[in-house]
């Protein structure tokens, strides 16, 4: 197949062609920013974990879960031999901090208490399927429908 030329006209080059496209004086197009991504969510315990030395321990920091953290407890072998304690090894891998305990271990995460541990299941599931710490509530007495922070903040405080 042979490709043949046609007689096309020359087209001049558009305005400001061949310019440093980086010209700094030229205000630039409007790019929306994105937001940064959140890996880390500060939270508050409604009890907090006691230590060995009646310390009690309620702020920390929890990382969003990696596919990692929810494949390796299938491999443990506490998980295998009681499912149910998967929630205790995947807390353990996704809490960053807790107050002064030098490392957030399974071990930290069975001795909370069952309100706590409840508590930081829902703050998991928040932040790893909503990405957000709020919730939606309904006042039991004048039924105004509102949001709050699950995150621990106090009312008042900024």
């Amino acid at each position: 197949m042979q490709r043949s030329r046609t007689n096309a006209t020359t087209v001049p080059p558009p305005p400001g062609a061949g310019e440093d496209l980086l010209d700094l004086d030229r205000p630039a197009a409007f790019v929306p920013e994105r937001p940064a991504l959140r890996t880390e969510f500060a939270f508050e315990l409604p009890r907090g974990y006691v230590d060995g030395d009646g310390v009690v321990h309620r702020h920390g920091v929890m990382r969003l879960a990696t596919a990692r953290d929810e494949l390796l407890p299938l491999y443990d072998a506490r998980v295998m031999e009681n499912p149910a304690f998967t929630t205790v090894v995947l807390l353990a891998r996704v809490i960053v901090s807790l107050g002064s305990v030098p490392s957030v271990t399974a071990n930290v995460v069975e001795n909370m208490f069952a309100s706590d541990v409840a508590f930081l299941q829902d703050f998991y599931r928040r932040v790893n399927t909503e990405g957000h710490t709020r919730a939606a509530v309904t006042c039991p007495a004048c039924s105004h429908r509102f949001a709050v922070d699950l995150s621990g903040g106090r009312l008042g405080e900024s």
